[in-house]
Parts: C-alpha cells; structure tokens; sequence
C-alpha cells in the first residue's frame, strides 16, 4: 500500500424489483466504508438509506439481503448520506476501492434520478479486475470466494454492507503483499559476488 495514500474502501446494497415494476433502477438501502490512511482504519461508517422510486422492499430484496422494511424505514436519506461522504477528510484525494463495478455505477444513477452531485473524483479502483489481471482468470471472481481462494474467510457476513467494505480489504491487503514479494530482487547468486574471470587470470 503506497505510502501516505488514503484508501475508501466502500460497499452497497441494492433493491430489486417484483416483476411488475415499471421504470425500477437499483437504488441503495445499505452503505458500509472504511477510510484507510497509512495502512490504518482511521474511520467507518454503516447505515441503511431510504430509498425513494420504490420505497417499499420486494419479497425477493428482503429475502436475499436479509433487510427488512423497518430497517430501511429508520435509514438515513439518500442526501443525507451523500453529506456523509463529503465530510470525509479529503474526499477529492481519496483512491476509491470497490469490489467490482456495480457500486459506482448504481451510485452515479442514483445522482442522475435525484438530481445531487456525485461525491466523489478521486481515482475508482475494482479490486476484482485487478484481481482477476492478476492471477489471470478468465472470469471475474466473486468477493467471498476470492478471500476463500487465499485461504482465508470474509469478515463477518456476505452481503451485509460494512461486511463486504471490510473483507474488500482484506483482499487489497493480501494482492498487494503478493506483489510486492513479485517484484522483490532475486538474491545474489555466488557468481554475481565474484567475478570469476579475474580470480582465473590471477591463478593462470
């Protein structure tokens, strides 16, 4: 992890749609982040968010994400939780880790349909391309089978916002120690410590 760089690793979850749900687009009901500077956990946040097209939950959201309407109901708003994130210290500076495309994507639709400013024009980083280049598959990876696939387990439970933020990291952590040990200088080799064609011509 480069020095001195701050790192928002950050996780949402979406609504889904019953069948006859005209005009639906994923909206958040969830966010969970971590600011990480140094290396450190200097700040988390988790809070369910109201959404607004659709505010009642389908059968199928609350039975997938475990959520239920009261949860959503007793949320923070959407703005609201767009003015959490601006009063993140140095939020334009900020390198932004998500764990594939879908968050920013649903985030910046979700600005577009109220109208708000996207918070955020630090560098977006999907740590599952990254990770998906780097150990060269030809699909992307699921979150909790990558952290399985480094012999590990995720950080509390799949699909719970802070959860998912946390065991982003997790991973982050674990790619860049392994490519660090990557680009580590082989150890010199005996014949790179001695010239082996002056010690002939000093015994010829």
């Amino acid at each position: 992890m480069m020095e001195g760089a701050r790192y928002l690793f950050i996780d949402f979850e979406f609504t889904m749609p019953e069948r006859n749900w005209k005009g639906f687009y994923p909206e958040i009901i969830e966010v969970g982040y971590i600011l990480v500077e140094g290396g450190n956990i200097v700040d988390q946040f988790s809070s369910y968010v109201k959404p607004i097209k659709y505010p009642h939950l389908s059968k199928r959201c609350s039975s997938f994400l475990k959520i239920s309407q009261q949860q959503v109901d007793t949320g923070i708003t959407f703005k609201q939780m767009l003015e959490k994130f601006s009063k993140i210290p140095t939020v334009s500076s900020l390198k932004i880790v998500t764990w594939g495309n879908m968050d920013m994507k649903v985030l910046r639709n979700n600005c577009l349909h109220t109208e708000l400013s996207f918070p955020f024009d630090g560098k977006e980083i999907d740590l599952s391309m990254e990770y998906k280049r780097f150990f060269g598959n030809q699909n992307q990876t699921g979150l909790w089978r990558a952290v399985q696939e480094y012999g590990k387990e995720g950080t509390g439970k799949h699909h719970k916002a802070l959860d998912d933020a946390l065991t982003t990291y997790q991973i982050f952590k674990l790619v860049e120690k392994d490519k660090r040990y990557l680009k580590k200088p082989k150890p010199a080799t005996i014949g790179d410590v001695i010239d082996f064609s002056k010690l002939l011509k000093q015994h010829v």
